[in-house]
Formats: structure tokens, sequence, C-alpha cells
């Protein structure tokens, strides 16, 4: 299995320092059939009983109250996929495992001790289906960007992002289980830090994880920092992770906002944020990265597979 090697950790300003990327094809990702509200941090189009579809956060643009709802296209515009089940979740995930549809999002709910802010989780479900998911596990209070990945052995890898005295503002972990029903709260809280990608400064997480020809893990995730303004700063970026040593490369970053076409933001403080949804991969070399752009709208963009890099 390739080796990987690490230099030391670099900011975001360093990143964006190094950063060349051709990118192509910017296109916002159009919704209707939800009233006035917005859609963004999407994921990529999976296909689910013969269709393609899209898992979608979908809000009003003055509240964080979200719901996911699953989108098929039609006429060039994405619509609610009739009998699909609405989810009271931000920020869907998914992946498949063991034959099954495995989908996430973040649950909040009112701070146990913060009187008036709210409290987060990621929730699990799992099914053959859209229409046959069901809850199967929780992640710890706290805890947003869990992502899970079938291996090549079967086993099924757990990045997890920590906050707070173990993560700060927030890093990526890793652990492995032998299967689905061996994930747990202390599975996750105990998984070892991925050290050397942030710093205390600045936080990142997984947004999604491909098994890569030689057994390699993908990550494509984000890192992000504060201004002086307190203006939010969020980079789409990749790296791979060898499962079995938990050794990992450096991140490299595959895209800002300047890659994406101009649009409305939530608030002033988010026009900088570029969330990552997903990447599709082509057999031409290229691949089409799904995102959020600025907490109120949904585009992609071609760029060159950055997963091939690890695969050589």
């Amino acid at each position: 299995m390739t080796v990987l090697t690490k230099g030391k950790v670099k900011t975001c300003k360093q990143l964006l320092d190094e950063f060349t990327c051709t990118t192509e094809n910017p296109e916002k990702v159009i919704f209707s059939g939800i009233g006035d509200k917005d859609v963004y941090n999407i994921t990529a189009p999976f296909e689910d009983e013969g269709q393609l579809v899209i898992a979608g956060r979908v809000e009003s643009r003055n509240s964080e109250q979200s719901q996911v709802f699953f989108f098929v296209k039609q006429n060039n515009e994405w619509v609610p996929r009739v009998g699909a089940p609405v989810l009271e979740l931000q920020d869907p995930f998914f992946t498949k495992i063991a034959g099954e549809l495995v989908l996430g999002g973040v649950q909040t709910f009112p701070h146990p001790t913060n009187e008036g802010a709210l409290g987060w989780r990621t929730v699990l479900y799992k099914g053959p289906s859209i229409s046959g998911l069901q809850e199967f596990a929780k992640g710890p209070d706290g805890m947003k960007d869990l992502r899970l990945i079938e291996l090549m052995d079967g086993r099924i890898g757990v990045l997890t992002r920590p906050q707070g005295e173990k993560g700060g503002r927030g890093k990526i972990g890793w652990t492995r289980i032998p299967s689905l029903s061996d994930l747990s709260l202390d599975v996750m809280n105990e998984a070892p830090l991925l050290g050397g990608q942030f710093i205390d400064e600045q936080w990142g997480g997984a947004n999604e994880a491909h098994l890569l020809e030689n057994g390699l893990v993908g990550v494509l995730g984000h890192i992000a920092s504060f201004d002086q303004e307190g203006n939010r700063h969020y980079y789409p970026m990749v790296f791979a992770l060898n499962p079995e040593t938990g050794e990992f490369s450096d991140i490299k970053l595959i895209a800002t906002r300047s890659h994406f076409l101009p649009g409305q933001a939530k608030r002033p403080d988010l026009e900088d944020v570029v969330f990552s949804g997903g990447i599709v991969r082509n057999t031409d070399g290229t691949a089409v990265f799904y995102a959020g752009i600025s907490d109120a709208e949904a585009q992609r963009i071609t760029i060159t597979d950055p997963f091939l890099q690890y695969e050589g």
C-alpha cells in the first residue's frame, strides 16, 4: 500500500498561497418545490431505487431550523421526491455499507446548560433504500462531521470531529471497527486524532470518504478560519489516509469561493464559505464537486480528480 508522507501543519493562508487548480463549468444546482426556502450543503447525487437523488439542507434564510429533503431531477431542476421522508436534520451525507444505504445528518436540540443556545449531534440511519431508512446510532453531543466508510477488508472506518477539550475548534479523528453494530459513543469519543492538520486557531472536518483502488481512504473535507472581523472562511480540501497505519497525507485545497458563480449569502460573515458536499469521480480524470455556497445555495464545478494523485 502507498506510504503517505506528511509535512508540518499548514494554515489556510499557506494552503491558499500554494494552491493551483483548474476548474470548469461552474453551475448552480437549482431546486424548486420548497417555497422560498434555501437549499444548501447538499450531497452529491446517488442512486436509489433506479433514480438519482440529492439530499439537501432546506431552511429559511433567517433561520437555522433545518430539514433534509430528498430531491429528484425534473426539467433541469431538482424537486422533492414524492413520498420520501423529510428528516429533521442539517447537513446530510451518505455512504454504502454492506449493501445498505447509510445516511446521516446533524440534529440540533436545546443546549442542556447554555440557555437559549442549541446543542448538536450526528444522527445515523440505514436501510435498503431511502424509503426504508431507520435510525441506528447517535454521535456524541457536540460532534458534527462524523463519517463512516466500508474498507477493503469489510471493516468500518470511522472519521470523527471532536471539539472542546480534545479537539479545540474541531479536529479530525480516525478509528476502525469490525462492523456497524460495534459503533458506540465510546468508539467515537476515543478515536485518536490525526495530529498536525490544523493549528488551534483554525478547524476542519471530514465531509465524504472514498475508498480508493489501492485501499487508501480519500477524504473530502474542509478547513476553516475566522478573520479579524469575525468573518468565516471555509475551503474545500482533500487528503488520503492509510486505514492500516493511520498515516495521512498533507491537506490540499481543491477550490475556493471565487471558482463558483456569484450568489447570495445567508449573512455577510458567510460570504466566503464553501462547504464540501460530495465528489463524483469520472473515468476521464475529472470529477464533479458539489458544494454548499455561503450557507444560501448549492453549486457544482468540474475539477481534476483530486484522488488520482493518491492511487499512483
